[in-house]
């Protein structure tokens, strides 16, 4: 099972990896479009037209990798991934991660010591 689901996590950080290399492609070649329009202008903006179908395909897979924002996500339990992720960054964080992945089953508890005070009973009002 723990070996189903290192292959599913790889995959998919290869698909979100694959897409932010494609989303940075994207952004590049905007600009170069348009900066190529300017130069090249004769009384017509071209440059979006390319643009709004790289787009198209870049939102598509962003849809079809995260879900549309709003509505129900791809995977059904999205919010407990996401809750699971976040407790992990928090416990790595505190210092308080756990290899297991599971939830702390005791706590270790030392001996209380007996507070030292600097006043007696008998002195307070």
């Amino acid at each position: 099972m723990r070996d189903d689901q290192y292959e599913k996590a790889k995959k998919r950080v290869e698909e979100k990896k694959k897409f932010y290399k494609g989303l940075s492609t994207y952004l590049v070649m905007s600009i170069f479009f348009y900066i190529l329009n300017q130069v090249t202008y004769s009384g017509s903006w071209w440059y979006y037209w390319p643009m709004m179908g790289w787009g198209i395909g870049i939102l598509l897979q962003y849809f079809k990798l995260f879900g549309i924002p709003g509505l129900m996500p791809v995977e059904g339990d999205w919010e407990e991934k996401e809750m699971e992720k976040e407790l992990s960054r928090m416990r790595q964080k505190d210092g308080t991660y756990q290899d297991s992945g599971e939830a702390d089953d005791y706590l270790d508890l030392r001996e209380a010591e007996p507070q030292k005070r600097g006043w007696r009973d008998d002195e307070l009002v």
